[in-house]
């Protein structure tokens, strides 16, 4: 199912550990270049803005092939054409596509355009031939988003799929009428617990690494999901949104009480969890969830001027990154706030050709010291001295 060669994206596996370990002071840069020459890799880019580059090119090049076959169309203009163009466009992305993979084109920026060009125009030809069934067209955008990612390996791809499924399950429930809408937070939530213990699990069943970021992406995507299923501010809105519900004056919606504390008490709860885990990407999930579900409460109970709150709430910032740098700068295990050890260490500067030559097969030159005792002459297999005074 996977375009690339495994052994390249194995290779890509290794240099980007390898990166970790010049990082860590483990390796040095000139070991790093020693090993991308050695090992064949793809043709991609590490930095995010030429990336960002490319794909905007390869969005430029998309579009003109799409326009090339747009103008061929118009030649003999009937209605058929313009259902079946959108198609036409998604083969054309998913054509391109391959020929980049083809010639090892992976995380470079040009085969997003293509890729993502082909969800987008199956999303579009579905909408103009099913007339906006929006479950529909939220399913065969899933089918061919995960296709995407299986085949490429196209980390926005596992993205479009997982919010793909959160919209067929609302659009399921929205065919149910005013049960399926009121029940949605509920079915969300249980929806978001059950995904995300699927893939941690999956996650620890793969043996295939490169398989490994799309799995937690969709694994992150359920915590937030999780998150704002019953947040008070999203349930309050969608109830008046979808069930065209009034909130008198002095009344409130359903379960009012729960989700205020799911509001609270979750953020809290991925804090707690990821300061004991140490999971970085669950410490930042659960500050966005705090700052929401403030936001949350300033939405509907301005208490204050806005600029009074953000000058108290910048003080209290303050105070709390004040004192957790005091409590934590003598911990020498566990949090602390000293930089790692293992920088700039005599030990890591002794032992970095061993772990080069063990981890990478690498064989550094390794320069004797010169003896200090400076021997005379000889004029046979002796290193004594000459034979004249």
């Amino acid at each position: 199912m996977i375009v690339h060669d495994k052994t390249l994206l194995e290779n890509l596996i290794l240099v980007e550990e390898a990166r970790s370990l010049q990082e860590a002071g483990f390796i040095s840069k000139e070991q790093v270049s020693i090993l991308k020459n050695e090992l064949p890799v793809f043709k991609s880019n590490t930095n995010i803005l030429v990336r960002l580059g490319f794909f905007l090119l390869g969005v430029f090049l998309y579009l003109s092939i799409c326009g090339v076959i747009a103008l061929f169309g118009l030649s003999g203009i009937n209605e058929s054409f313009f259902k079946i163009v959108c198609f036409i466009f998604a083969i054309v992305g998913f054509v391109g596509a391959e020929a980049l993979s083809y010639q090892n084109y992976y995380q470079h920026g040009l085969e997003d355009a293509f890729i993502l060009g082909s969800i987008l125009n199956i999303g579009i030809a579905l909408e103009i031939v099913t007339d906006q069934n929006e479950l529909i067209i939220a399913t065969f955008v899933a089918i061919t988003s995960f296709i995407m990612y299986k085949r490429y390996l196209h980390l926005l791809s596992m993205l479009v799929f997982c919010c793909s499924c959160s919209a067929i399950l609302f659009y399921g429930l929205f065919e149910f009428g005013t049960i399926g809408k009121t029940i949605l937070p509920f079915v969300a939530m249980i929806f978001a617990v059950g995904f995300y213990f699927f893939t941690k699990k999956l996650n620890e069943k793969t043996t295939q690494y490169y398989y490994h970021k799309g799995i937690l992406i969709a694994n992150s995507f359920c915590l937030v999901l999780f998150y704002l299923s019953c947040n008070y501010l999203v349930v309050r809105e969608l109830s008046l949104e979808l069930l065209g519900d009034e909130i008198a004056q002095g009344k409130d919606i359903p379960f009012t009480y729960f989700f205020y504390a799911f509001t609270f008490i979750v953020p809290a709860i991925y804090l707690v969890q990821a300061l004991k885990t140490k999971d970085r990407i669950l410490l930042w999930i659960s500050f966005l969830a705090i700052a929401f579900s403030i936001y949350t409460i300033r939405f509907y109970h301005s208490i204050l001027p806005i600029e009074i709150a953000l000058t108290l709430g910048g003080v209290f910032l303050f105070g709390i990154a004040y004192f957790s740098i005091r409590k934590l700068k003598d911990n020498e295990t566990g949090l602390t706030f000293k930089p790692d050890r293992i920088n700039n260490s005599n030990a890591i500067l002794n032992a970095e050709a061993l772990i080069v030559a063990s981890a990478f097969g690498i064989k550094p030159e390794l320069k004797p010291q010169a003896s200090p005792m400076d021997f005379g002459g000889g004029g046979f297999s002796g290193g004594g001295s000459g034979g004249t005074f």
